[in-house]
């Protein structure tokens, strides 16, 4: 079971992903400070689904911080923002790929599973 690593500071947002998710046969975890995603990042997870604004932190700062860290870095990154017009910064910044919310939950997890696919 592939493990989802969800960064976001909008719990309702957190509640309904993790929900569908979870559904969908993933094991989700999740963090709501942004302050707290490296720290996260020690239990493994095969995907972080990071939110571009959290609550004093740039996502792409963290972005950046994780694809230095070679203990992390292999870690695919999607990024999810309201502001479509952020998917180049966000990309530049290091992430795997991009997503806008709202999204559709069929296409976040055909992009989960292209980014986790490693056969």
């Amino acid at each position: 079971m592939k493990k989802i690593l969800i960064a976001d500071d909008d719990e309702a947002i957190v509640d309904a992903t993790s929900l569908m998710l979870e559904v969908s046969g993933y094991n989700v975890v999740y963090t709501l400070n942004g302050a707290d995603v490296t720290a996260a990042l020690a239990g493994r997870p095969d995907l972080l689904l990071l939110d571009i604004w959290m609550s004093g932190v740039d996502g792409r700062d963290i972005c950046k911080q994780i694809k230095s860290d070679p203990a992390v870095k292999h870690i695919p990154v999607l990024m999810v923002s309201a502001s479509r017009d952020i998917r180049e910064s966000a990309l530049e910044s290091g992430a795997d790929d991009f997503l806008a919310k709202p999204f559709d939950m069929k296409v976040l997890i055909d992009k989960i599973e292209k980014l986790t696919f490693r056969d």
